[in-house]
């Protein structure tokens, strides 16, 4: 039987970075991992996925692999597996494969030198996987439930002012139903967690985290935590100046609009952005000026703007450099 794909086997392009790599094939040894998953096949799969970590982690190997293959491999004996001690009195998990010489050190793969992956230590992760690490207060917790996503979707409005709502969880006795409330000022891809809603573990429950979307806004829009809202305003407005009523996300506001301002003038708004809920204070609004002019002008209306023109006489491209 033909020997698969490394990059397959890790579900990896061949571009794949180093990091991408290496959480490619945690996620596998975390999943088929002898000792936490049962099946007949799983031993078979981590060791395949091992395999293929062995060589796509190995630079050299790599493009040996990259240019000719399985068949550049061969000659490179080696099997076995090794536990004993590592570097700093810890512990050294290797694994190899019989396809390439030598083995990979599971420090590497799970965080390395005692560090830990994700604030934990090697040994807890190990006996977290079920392995044979060491016995610690700290590893013989039992192990917390999965964390679960829920994809939400909110109005412009809602993500800007925040929003409280009810989802409805699917659990394995049945639905449940979980009030929440979304804080102001969330944006696209924002997660807002919720403690001890995800799935049911021996040591508890994981976390839930609401991933938010936001709806595009028929005339708002938010840049960071400035919001930009476009105002049309007559040639007398801009010309003599006014007060005008301008849309903001708490409501209506008075904008005075000041003499000889021309279109695309940008107006600011202070405080009237995204609320920023950590530092107490919120962004500000910018309101941009399109100057619009009628389609159609009587001709009385004509002749006045004809006497205006000749009275108060301007070139709007004067001082202009086209080159």
């Amino acid at each position: 039987m033909a020997k698969r794909d490394y990059y397959e086997i890790l579900d990896v392009k061949r571009d794949a970075s180093e990091s991408d790599i290496k959480s490619a094939y945690r996620k596998l040894a975390r999943k088929y991992h002898p000792d936490v998953n049962k099946a007949e096949n799983a031993a078979e799969k981590f060791q395949e996925a091992t395999e293929a970590y062995e060589v796509l982690s190995d630079k050299e190997k790599r493009k040996v692999y990259d240019q000719f293959g399985h068949a550049g491999l061969q000659g490179q004996a080696g099997a076995g597996a090794g536990y004993g001690a590592g570097p700093r009195g810890g512990r050294r998990h290797t694994y190899s494969t019989g396809q390439g010489g030598g083995g990979f050190n599971f420090s590497d793969i799970f965080g390395g030198g005692g560090g830990g992956f994700g604030g934990m230590s090697l040994d807890e992760i190990l006996q977290n996987l079920g392995g044979g690490g060491r016995r610690s207060a700290g590893s013989r917790r039992a192990r917390k439930g999965e964390d679960i996503e829920y994809h939400l979707t909110l109005d412009f409005l809602q993500a800007i002012q925040g929003t409280k709502t009810s989802l409805r969880i699917q659990r394995a006795g049945g639905d449940e139903s979980i009030d929440v409330k979304i804080p102001a000022g969330v944006k696209e891809g924002s997660k807002v967690r919720i403690r001890g809603k995800g799935q049911e573990g021996p040591g508890g429950q994981g976390d839930l985290f609401i991933v938010c979307h936001v709806r595009e806004h028929p005339y708002f829009r938010r840049e960071g935590n400035d919001i930009y809202v476009e105002l049309p305003i007559s040639i007398s407005e801009a010309a003599l100046g006014a007060k005008v009523d301008v849309p903001t996300v708490d409501g209506m506001s008075t904008m005075t609009i000041p003499k000889g301002t021309g279109g695309g003038a940008k107006l600011r708004l202070k405080g009237k952005g995204v609320p920023i809920p950590k530092e107490k204070s919120r962004g500000d609004q910018y309101v941009v000026l399109r100057v619009s002019v009628p389609k159609s002008i009587p001709e009385e209306g004509e002749q006045l703007l004809k006497e205006f023109e000749q009275k108060v006489p301007y070139d709007p491209r004067s001082g202009v450099k086209w080159k």
